[in-house]
């Protein structure tokens, strides 16, 4: 089975929602990067998850929101867009917290379960896990798995650790 076939089946799409919705994208020139634990994966050993993370450039985001709104369910929270599809248990989650605006102008492409798409450059994708360890606003099994997440960059990049808080590497010793 190919990863992407696998992925589709855990996440039940069977409405081609992700295919959909980079296509979309992609056909009208929207600048975005993955984000997030599938970022991780495109950097490390990959770890399933039902979640996508995306970040689309600042100049792209009006029209982004209307395309994605004309073209599947939207729910809008304040730092982030909720994309749903019926027929498909895959979560997509748009940042628009303005921290991650610029990590599309360094995104490079990488393979994520399969596909070929822009993913954060490794030190952003770092930057976003630190920060999402950080925030004691996110629920105790978010920050951990953020913290994983940091390990398993670190484990597969060295170097990285030079750029993780002193805070964070004393929760994964």
């Amino acid at each position: 089975m190919h990863a992407l076939d696998f992925w589709k089946t855990v996440t039940m799409d069977q409405s081609h929602f992700l295919e959909r919705l980079i296509d979309l994208l992609t056909a009208h020139d929207i600048a975005y990067c993955a984000i997030g634990g599938q970022a991780v994966n495109a950097y490390a050993e990959p770890v399933v998850s039902l979640d996508l993370d995306l970040v689309v450039a600042v100049a792209h985001l009006d029209q982004a929101v209307a395309l994605l709104k004309a073209n599947f369910a939207v729910k809008q929270f304040p730092h982030s867009l909720n994309v749903y599809q019926e027929r498909s248990d895959l979560r997509v989650q748009i940042q628009t917290d303005a921290r991650y605006f610029d990590f599309p102008e360094r995104a490079e492409p990488r393979e994520i379960l399969g596909l070929e798409l822009p993913v954060a450059s490794l030190e952003d994708t770092l930057q976003r896990k630190i920060w999402a360890a950080l925030d004691a606003d996110r629920r105790s099994s978010k920050r951990q798995k953020d913290l994983a997440d940091i390990a398993r960059l670190i484990e597969t990049h060295p170097f990285l650790q030079s750029l993780v808080p002193a805070e964070i590497l004393s929760k994964l010793v």
